[in-house]
């Protein structure tokens, strides 16, 4: 295996290395896929992907209009 350094949210890096090993696999395995998959199967994956998002985003209280104001933010 190799690493590779990927920039994401202070959040995000948080939650990442308050993950249990599993979860860790789980999201290096997620990446893996994403950068090997041809481009025709990648967008079946990202719906996947997308949808588990949302609903765990859903599950920890955001909603539309919270989104759309951090996404205003910027």
């Amino acid at each position: 295996m190799k690493q590779i350094i990927i920039e994401v949210t202070p959040e995000v890096a948080d939650a990442y290395q308050s993950a249990s090993h599993r979860e860790r696999q789980k999201i290096q395995s997620l990446i893996s896929i994403l950068l090997q998959k041809p481009a025709d199967e990648d967008i079946a994956l990202l719906r996947e992907i997308m949808d588990e998002i949302s609903d765990r985003a859903a599950a920890r209280g955001l909603t539309p209009e919270i989104l759309e104001s951090i996404l205003n933010e910027r």
